[in-house]
């Protein structure tokens, strides 16, 4: 029997994997335009007879699980889960998988694009002259400035080397780096307020978890240089948006550039719309042609040795205490 897949990620009609799905027997479906898959009615609609989905960033809770009983596997588009009740994916016997390793590049680009714009004025600069207005002003020169990075992994890493390259001196805060690894990148390890106090851009490279949530707040900014730029290209859940606001509004913080939202699609009328010195993009940092290319390759490599009876284990953020887990039946727990 032929397993239908759904597709809800960005240019899901786009790319290999539709090729590569249909060759290995299964059948890619692209989300109906008329549906809207943050809403938790229309998603199930759409997943309904559906044994995989290729999901975006987009919420799967338990009333959204419970209610999909022929789903498999749910594999993310990128390598954030936060929005996936796992709990729930394990009772039904969901595997959740990422794919890790493939768009580091693409989001630590995104994120230097944003801290050399916002510190060069963007996007009032634009406004300004689109508006008619010639306004020249000097401003602090980035090369010879420190980047303090909340995270050193692969995406930390990456933004580190393209700091350096700018000039920049680079800190970072990880409590699961090693002190050699770090200095062998030529970044100096150090704690979370001497990075907020002796940097003059942070960016977030960390996940959403229960002690990162709100790790932005309003005593952090107090504790940064005042004028200090904030970068967050991981996930909306470690900056309370009413905090980085009263920074903003207050001075304390020179400007900010965000790709991630606590709620997502930002909403309509949020005071961050209408900053100068805020420079905003829609959860597409992870996006380039490149990542988006390998990505879909390892979606459907993925689903495959699932279907195989494989198991990507380093794909794999569920089933932790499972073995033994089989596509064509949830009878078979481990």
């Amino acid at each position: 029997m032929t397993i239908r897949v759904l597709c809800t990620a960005l240019d899901s009609w786009e790319g290999p994997h539709r090729e590569l799905l249909s060759e290995a027997g299964f059948d890619c479906e692209t989300m109906n335009q008329s549906l809207d898959p943050w809403n938790g009615d229309d998603l199930v609609r759409a997943l309904q007879g559906c044994g995989a989905v290729i999901a975006g960033g987009e919420p799967y809770p338990a009333e959204v699980i419970h209610r999909c009983p022929q789903l498999r596997v749910i594999a993310r588009n990128g390598v954030g889960f936060d929005a996936i009740d796992l709990a729930a994916c394990d009772e039904q016997d969901i595997v959740v998988a990422i794919m890790p390793g493939v768009n580091h590049h693409s989001v630590a680009e995104h994120a230097i694009a944003m801290l050399v714009a916002v510190a060069r004025g963007f996007p009032r600069q634009d406004r300004q002259v689109r508006e008619g207005t010639w306004h020249r002003q000097s401003g602090p020169r980035i090369m010879g400035r420190t980047l303090g990075l909340v995270g050193l992994g692969r995406i930390g890493l990456a933004v580190a080397e393209r700091a350096l390259g700018l000039g920049m001196s680079v800190l970072a805060f990880d409590p699961l780096i090693s002190p050699d690894l770090a200095k062998s990148s030529g970044v100096r390890l150090v704690g979370f307020s001497e990075l907020l106090r002796e940097s003059d851009f942070v960016s977030l490279h960390a996940p959403a978890l229960p002690e990162t949530y709100h790790l932005i707040n309003d005593q952090s900014i107090a504790e940064m240089k005042p004028g200090a730029i904030l970068i967050n290209t991981a996930r909306g859940q470690l900056v309370d948006e009413s905090a980085l606001i009263r920074g903003l509004h207050s001075g304390q913080l020179g400007g900010a550039g965000l790709d991630v939202f606590e709620q997502e699609p930002l909403p309509a009328g949020s005071p961050l719309a209408t900053m100068e010195n805020v420079l905003l993009s829609g959860h597409v940092a992870g996006l380039d042609d490149e990542s988006h290319r390998d990505m879909c390759r390892m979606i459907v490599d993925t689903l495959i040795r699932l279907r195989a009876g494989e198991w990507p284990a380093e794909r794999i953020v569920n089933h932790s205490e499972t073995t033994g887990w089989s596509w064509s039946s949830n009878a078979d727990r481990r």
